[in-house]
C-alpha cells in the first residue's frame, strides 16, 4: 500500500535568486508544483509517495521526473505530452516573500483516463491542490481522482492554494475551489484563503464552516512564523511556530503539509482513526519545524529537510 498519492501540477519554479553587476535579475530553474512538493516532502520524511501529473516531452520534463525519482517518489504514473513543461516565474522580495507569474503547459492536459485508479485506491491518502482545478481537462481528472478516493474510503487531503493570476475572476476561483470540499477529509489553507472559501476571517468560525458544513475532519490553517491553527473533533488550538532567518518561503506550506501527512501515515492504514489532541499537537509541531528548515534555505524541493534533519535539530 502506498502512503500518499499526489495528483496535480509539477513544474519549473524559475526563481529569482540574485542580480548581476548590471542589476539584471538572475533566475534558477528549481523543481516545483505544490502537489509534487508535498509528495517529495513526505517522501523525504519517511513516507511512501507516488505522483500523478503531466510534463512536456522536453528537458525540463525529464529533469522533473528525475527529481521525483531521486527523492524516492514513484513517478511511474507521470504522463508526458500536451505541450511544454509548465513554468512558474517566482520573484522574491527582500523579506523572502514571493510573487508568481505562470506559463502554463502540459499540466493543464492531464485527462481522467490517465489517472491510475488502482494506485489511488491502494493509497492511505490522496492529495491534491487547486491549481489543477483552473483548467477544464485537468480539473476533470483531479475531481475524478478525489471522488474515486472518497468512494473507496481513501482519505482525501486538499490544499486550496489560491493563485489569482490563474483565475479569470475571484468568483470563478471560489466556485471551483469549493467544488471538491464535500469529498475532503483533511484541508490545509492559509489565513488569506480561509475567508475566500468560508466568508469569515475568524479562524474559529471559518474552520467551523469547513468542518461542519462540508464534513471535513481535520482543518489546518498555516500562520507563517506564528505556527499553525487546528480544528479537530470540535476543538480549536494553535501550535506555535519556529523562528528562523528566512531565505525563501517557497515550499514552506507544502513542506508543512507533507510533514503532517507523513506523520499521520505512520499511524497505520486508517491515519485519523483514534487520533487525539496531544498526538496531533506533536505532529503539527514536527511539521512546523520541517517548514522552518525549508524557509531557512532557497528553493522549494531542494530546501526540504530529511527526517533526520527535523528530528536532529533543536530549534
Amino acid at each position: 500500500m502506498t502512503d500518499i498519492t499526489a495528483i496535480g501540477e509539477i513544474l519549473i519554479d524559475l526563481t529569482q535568486f540574485d542580480k548581476n553587476e548590471a542589476n539584471v535579475p538572475l533566475f534558477a530553474a528549481f523543481p516545483g508544483g505544490a502537489p509534487a512538493n508535498v509528495a517529495v516532502a513526505a517522501a523525504r520524511l519517511g513516507a511512501g509517495a507516488a505522483f500523478i501529473g503531466k510534463v512536456g516531452k522536453d528537458g525540463f520534463g525529464a529533469y522533473l521526473q528525475s527529481v521525483l525519482d531521486e527523492n524516492g517518489v514513484d513517478s511511474s504514473r507521470m504522463c508526458t505530452g500536451g505541450g511544454h513543461t509548465t513554468m512558474a516565474i517566482v520573484s522574491v522580495d527582500s523579506t523572502g516573500e514571493r510573487s508568481f507569474q505562470f506559463v502554463r503547459g502540459a499540466d493543464c492536459s492531464l485527462m481522467p483516463e490517465e489517472v491510475d485508479e488502482l494506485l489511488i485506491t491502494d493509497s492511505k491518502i490522496l492529495h491534491f491542490g487547486s491549481v489543477s482545478l483552473t483548467c477544464g481537462i485537468a480539473r476533470n481528472a483531479t475531481v475524478h481522482a478525489a471522488r474515486t478516493a472518497h468512494k473507496q474510503g481513501v482519505l482525501v487531503s486538499y490544499d486550496p492554494n489560491y493563485r489569482p493570476a490563474l483565475w479569470n475572476t475571484e468568483r470563478d476561483a471560489v466556485e471551483w475551489m469549493t467544488l471538491p470540499l464535500s469529498v475532503v477529509d483533511i484541508i490545509k489553507l492559509s489565513e488569506e484563503e480561509l475567508p475566500l472559501l468560508t466568508g469569515s476571517n475568524d479562524l474559529t468560525e471559518g474552520s467551523r464552516i469547513l468542518a461542519e458544513e462540508n464534513d471535513i475532519s481535520l482543518v489546518l490553517v498555516t500562520l507563517g512564523g506564528e505556527g499553525a491553527f487546528c480544528r479537530w473533533k470540535n476543538e480549536c488550538f494553535t501550535v506555535p511556530g519556529v523562528k528562523v532567518q528566512v531565505a525563501d518561503t517557497n515550499g514552506a506550506g507544502d513542506t508543512f503539509f507533507g510533514a503532517v501527512l507523513s506523520q499521520l501515515c505512520k499511524r497505520g492504514e486508517k491515519p485519523l482513526e483514534g487520533l487525539e489532541r496531544p498526538e496531533l499537537e506533536k505532529i503539527i509541531d514536527f511539521a512546523n519545524r520541517a517548514a522552518a528548515l525549508t524557509c531557512s534555505r532557497s528553493g522549494a524541493i531542494p530546501a526540504m529537510p530529511t527526517l533526520s534533519e527535523v528530528e536532529g535539530v533543536n530549534m
